[in-house]
């Protein structure tokens, strides 16, 4: 949707007011106002950004190919950014190594991380940051919201990966290794070490980053952050016997709460219905059937190893979870429901024990 926004502002065409309205739903933008100077900065900052990416990647690169490192570091650079999760380091001998040669490598380390975290946190978020600095109080709620969420969810795995996993490695490289780990998993799909070697708490821990995915109005796959971190909040309200829900002195609506648990459920239900359906076929241990359910309806495509060797059954379910999951949870809702009619009349009330 970008890129035909911005072929018709190239060419000097005036934007529709409908074209307007599906541009702002396809960058999660709050209003339609301002939509195509958002676009513009949207397209600016990734060539930025991506440019940046190639030249940090670069002395690396050209260190080991030569002339080819180019178009290593440019392809690898959008990848990340892109949370793509795609490399071309392969070879005869190791066709699927991933990162898994730079696991030392803190160049290499940082700058893919930073690529994936800055294409994760949404454009949106980028808007807010540009514009405000870092006048942190200024930052719309969803900004706020997004980055303390995005942190806590690299900072706490990544704790977790360190003290419960990759003993084996010094304690340089197992740092390096954790945090890598801990950013990857939320749709990015490098990996700088062997996954399917580590502990089953991790990779129970990684399928749950999987599935959070990165932020609304990003590159980022999964059901978002701003859903997880609603239902979170949502759920500290009922603890404390709150009426609404809210953060940073806002108040959530009722319907974004509704959409985010709806957005959950239909998410798990995929993963888990996936997960089981590949497991009985194949005859595999359950938990690595979900991780590769995980990794597919959250589109960050790692794998434990088992995906090449699936059948053709289970590799048309992994197919259909990356579809769904692309697509967007409240699009498939909405796909299916939207055409029934809409009465004005309300059922009656009765209550219901839950818990």
């Amino acid at each position: 949707m970008t890129v035909a926004a911005s072929v018709s502002i190239l060419s000097g065409k005036k934007i529709s007011l409908m074209q307007r309205s599906t541009m702002q739903d396809a960058i999660s933008a709050p209003k339609v106002g301002g939509i195509v100077r958002l676009t513009r900065f949207i397209l600016r900052g990734t060539f930025l950004i991506e440019a940046a990416g190639t030249v940090l990647l670069l002395p690396v690169f050209m260190g080991d190919y030569g002339k080819k490192g180019i178009w290593m570091s440019v392809f690898h650079s959008i990848s990340a950014f892109c949370n793509a999760g795609f490399d071309i380091l392969g070879t005869d001998s190791s066709m699927f190594p991933s990162l898994t040669g730079y696991s030392g490598n803190i160049l290499i380390n940082l700058v893919i991380m930073l690529l994936i975290i800055t294409g994760g946190i949404g454009f949106l978020t980028w808007d807010d940051i540009y514009t405000n600095k870092l006048n942190f109080k200024r930052y719309r709620m969803q900004s706020k919201i997004i980055l303390m969420t995005t942190a806590c969810l690299i900072l706490f795995p990544a704790v977790f990966f360190y003290i419960c996993d990759l003993t084996k490695l010094p304690m340089g490289k197992r740092l390096l290794a954790a945090t890598f780990q801990s950013v990857t998993t939320r749709t990015a799909g490098f990996n700088t070490i062997n996954i399917s070697e580590m502990s089953e708490a991790s990779k129970a821990v990684m399928i749950l980053l999987m599935l959070i995915g990165g932020s609304p109005g990003s590159t980022a796959g999964g059901m978002k952050t701003t859903t997880f971190s609603v239902l979170i909040l949502n759920a500290i309200a009922t603890f404390r016997s709150q009426e609404n829900a809210g953060a940073f002195g806002r108040r959530l609506e009722y319907h974004v709460i509704k959409n985010a648990a709806t957005i959950a459920m239909l998410y798990f239900a995929l993963f888990f219905g996936g997960g089981i359906a590949i497991s009985v076929y194949e005859g595999l241990p359950l938990l690595d059937c979900l991780y590769e359910a995980a990794s597919a309806v959250g589109t960050v495509g790692l794998t434990l190893g088992i995906t090449p060797e699936l059948h053709v059954f289970s590799q048309v379910v992994l197919i259909i979870l990356m579809y769904l999951g692309r697509v967007g949870g409240l699009t498939l809702i909405y796909a299916v429901f939207s055409g029934r009619n809409k009465g004005n009349a309300k059922l009656p009330l009765e209550k219901i024990t839950v818990g």
